[in-house]
């Protein structure tokens, strides 16, 4: 009995310190990603398998950093980079992001209107999309994002069926040990074009402004405000950030394994229709595969898009000295909400362009590999920077897992240019 108490408090305890790295991770496996880990296991089998236990720590790192900078600066990414750099780098850092993220937006909503099209075949996807980005814009502004988080958070556990297929299906053991271990690099461009959305998908920047504006968030809510940061907060947040990375790595590991022992091994090489990506379900849920598959686009659709549209406001609203927050209501922060409207309807529009969903999702997260390496280095600078950050600058582990990412990023990144001129 005293055994099972013990056990209860520290889950109790556990569960009380998973916050913002929670959501995070979880929104990481956002409709972008799970179609981009489909295509890597569909395209190229276990090759891509290695990517996960690779990225993991890098992007703990990463994301540990931008926790960082919220929690001792309390202010968003933007926020910190408008206050200690030239406006023309805070311009730039905007620019660079702003396309990527409203296009992740898109491709988001249009794969939820795909799935839901699924489900009622009758109904026309573009229908669903438009009703989706209505009922997403009406939540954020009346509902608290934290509300919302807590329910949908739910319908990203019908994600784990991806951990289950494998295990009753026909898979090559050995060769998944040995993809996952032994790193696999083809100089192709299909190759390159793929590993450098995983890495895209999976080291985002639109993840980087939010988790740091969720920390200062979080900060600026305690009861006592003049409490600093100190060493009990960071271990707390560190374990926050490494259980929603690890959470997030872990589904994509398992998507890249089912896809790859279901689609690749039936001669199913290309996705180019979310129904292909459903197939891979099928062991397991048979006629309720579709369904499954569509709750889990679903459930990471609405979680992820309020993080996508909130990241876009908090770095205007931070640029601009205008009032912001998923927590407010609408009159007391009209302009971050306009803002978050803006984005969602250019996103939607994205639907009309006769890109299919899958292939936008795919694109989006090319084009988050391409930015992806200079945000790095912007969060690592600021990371190293004694006048922001104090006593909290980088630990040498850090930066080394810091230039590992910029140098893996900007490696594959420089061999898609080079193959294109090939």
């Amino acid at each position: 009995m005293n055994l099972q108490k013990r056990i209860t408090r520290k889950l109790s305890r556990t569960l009380k310190i998973l916050g913002p790295g929670l959501i995070t991770g979880a929104s990481d496996d956002d409709p972008s990603g799970i179609a981009t880990y489909s295509q890597a296991g569909a395209g190229f089998g276990y090759l891509t398998l290695w990517t996960a236990l690779l990225t993991f720590p890098l992007m703990a790192a990463i994301q540990e950093m931008c926790a960082r900078i919220g929690m001792v600066t309390s202010e968003g990414l933007a926020g910190t980079i408008k206050k200690h750099y030239p406006k023309p780098v805070l311009y730039f850092v905007l620019l660079l992001s702003f396309p990527a993220i409203v296009l992740n937006i898109g491709a988001d909503i249009a794969g939820m209107g795909a799935v839901a099209n699924l489900m009622f075949p009758q109904v026309y996807p573009a229908f669903f999309s438009f009703l989706f980005t209505v009922i997403l814009m009406l939540c954020m502004v009346y509902i608290p994002y934290k509300k919302i988080a807590n329910i949908l958070k739910y319908l990203c556990i019908t994600l784990l069926v991806y951990l289950i297929v494998p295990f009753i299906v026909d898979v090559d053991w050995h060769a998944v040990l040995k993809d996952s271990f032994i790193p696999h690099i083809s100089f192709t461009k299909d190759f390159i074009n793929i590993l450098v959305g995983i890495l895209g998908t999976t080291i985002s920047p639109y993840l980087f402004f939010w988790q740091t504006t969720m920390e200062a968030e979080d900060m600026k809510s305690k009861p006592q405000r003049t409490v600093m940061v100190d060493k009990r907060s960071i271990i707390n947040m560190q374990k926050d950030v490494g259980f929603g990375m690890l959470f997030s790595n872990l589904i994509m590991f398992f998507i890249i394994l089912t896809t790859g022992a279901v689609l690749f091994k039936n001669g199913i090489h290309q996705i180019e229709t979310v129904e292909q990506a459903a197939i891979a379900l099928k062991p397991l849920a048979g006629k309720l595969s579709y369904l499954l598959f569509a709750l889990g686009i679903l459930g990471t659709g609405f979680l992820a898009i309020p993080v996508l549209s909130g990241s876009v406001s908090y770095m205007l609203v931070e640029t601009f000295g205008w009032k912001g927050g998923l927590d407010k209501k609408f009159h007391e922060a009209k302009g971050f909400y306009r803002i978050i409207g803006v984005s969602l309807f250019i996103g939607l529009l994205i639907n009309f362009l006769g890109i299919s969903p899958i292939q936008a999702l795919v694109y989006t997260a090319v084009l988050y590999g391409i930015t992806a390496p200079v945000m790095v280095a912007m969060v690592m600078h600021i990371c190293n920077n004694k006048k922001i950050m104090g006593q909290y600058t980088n630990k040498p582990i850090s930066n080394v897992a810091g230039a590992l990412t910029l140098i893996l990023m900007s490696g594959v990144v420089a061999a898609l240019i080079y193959l294109q001129f090939v």
